[in-house]
């Protein structure tokens, strides 16, 4: 993934039904910029997501179904991120989490240097405009628990079961209350 600035003018979205549920996708020129579940916090104003276009989004939807049947392990999708230059760089840090493992916000902190506090990291993951594309799913709390997820706690854990990661199966995770999502 390479992450760039960007804006929203020339913006077209679709909404995919998917098994987590509806996702809203948001492209401008050809570049993958938003993926967001219902009630996603915090999200865009509607007007940056252009008007409804429900060609041109089969790549995406391709790619995000074989991802959550277990049958793809990363994305081959051009994406364009806006946010701040410390988004941008958390944003990277999480993309670089690999498939089925899990990383910290303390960890994250630790890898953008001294000073940086955790809960920043945690406010960058949550601003992260691709859930699922750039994982920040794989970000846990410090004790192992699942912590604060655009989509719910209920989606986090399925994502991380689909990828069979390792703090499910260590037993780290607990089960999200059911309104959680």
């Amino acid at each position: 993934m390479t992450a760039t600035a960007g804006g929203a003018p020339g913006a077209a979205h679709t909404v995919l039904a998917t098994r987590l549920g509806k996702v809203t996708v948001v492209r401008e020129e050809g570049a993958l910029t938003g993926l967001y579940f219902p009630r996603h916090w915090p999200r865009p104003d509607r007007t940056a997501f252009g008007p409804r276009a429900d060609e041109g989004f089969e790549d995406v939807a391709c790619q995000l179904g074989e991802y959550l049947d277990g049958d793809r392990r990363a994305f081959e999708l051009p994406v364009k991120v806006t946010g701040t230059e410390f988004d941008r760089r958390v944003w990277e840090l999480v993309a670089g989490v690999p498939y089925g493992e899990t990383t910290t916000y303390g960890d994250l902190a630790r890898g953008l240097g001294a000073g940086t506090d955790p809960r920043d990291v945690g406010a960058a993951v949550g601003r992260n405009p691709l859930c699922i594309v750039i994982p920040c799913h794989r970000v846990i709390g410090s004790t192992g628990n699942l912590t604060g997820y655009a989509g719910g706690l209920a989606r986090k854990r399925t994502l991380l079961e689909i990828e069979h990661a390792p703090a499910l199966r260590a037993g780290h995770a607990p089960a999200a209350s059911p309104n959680s999502s």
